[in-house]
């Protein structure tokens, strides 16, 4: 946190070069989270540009009150959300690659992850914006409770219960389509 004020103060002095430790820092998480909201790589990397610009000139606005982490992917998200609104987006599927994943020597590992990798992605897809939002930004970003809630604005009981209900949406889905998760969650 306080390298983070430091290059704050500094970007906001004029040093621009200064912002490249704040991209550097969060390029890939706040990727990965709008690559699960959009489900498209070239969306996802454009969105994340402009999130980055967006952030940059709004950086005078960030009070240092909550944690810059939370303030910065709420710019980013913010901004995803109203390009939804704006393009009325519509969620389409990403294949997942084969580099994503580890090189494990035997064919049959590499297809069980990436077969488990697609479901999970399709449960998950299903849930509404506001659940799904939660879902990723708690098991993918592993952010707290607090932190989800500074970062969308809501009480801490509605992140909780949100989550909740996301995840009970979730256990019917995978009873429903049955597959890898669906024996994972039998035994529970």
């Amino acid at each position: 946190m306080q390298e983070e004020t430091l290059w704050i103060q500094e970007v906001l002095a004029g040093n621009k070069y200064s912002y490249t430790h704040i991209i550097n820092k969060y390029k890939n998480q706040l990727y990965a989270t709008i690559l699960r909201m959009t489900k498209n790589p070239q969306d996802a990397q454009d969105f994340v540009q402009e999130a980055f610009i967006k952030v940059y000139h709004q950086l005078g606005k960030y009070d240092g009150k909550g944690s810059f982490s939370s303030w910065i992917y709420r710019v980013a998200i913010n901004h995803c959300l109203d390009e939804f609104r704006k393009k009325s987006h519509h969620i389409q599927k990403v294949e997942l690659s084969e580099e994503m994943y580890e090189n494990p020597s035997h064919p049959e590992v590499i297809f069980l992850k990436k077969e488990r990798s697609r479901q999970l992605e399709r449960i998950v897809a299903t849930l509404p914006e506001d659940e799904r939002m939660i879902i990723l930004l708690r098991y993918v970003n592993e952010l707290s409770y607090d932190e989800i809630s500074e970062l969308l604005d809501i009480p801490v009981t509605t992140v909780r219960n949100k989550l909740h209900r996301a995840k009970i949406k979730m256990r019917k889905s995978v009873n429903q389509e049955g597959g890898y998760f669906h024996e994972m969650s039998s035994g529970r």
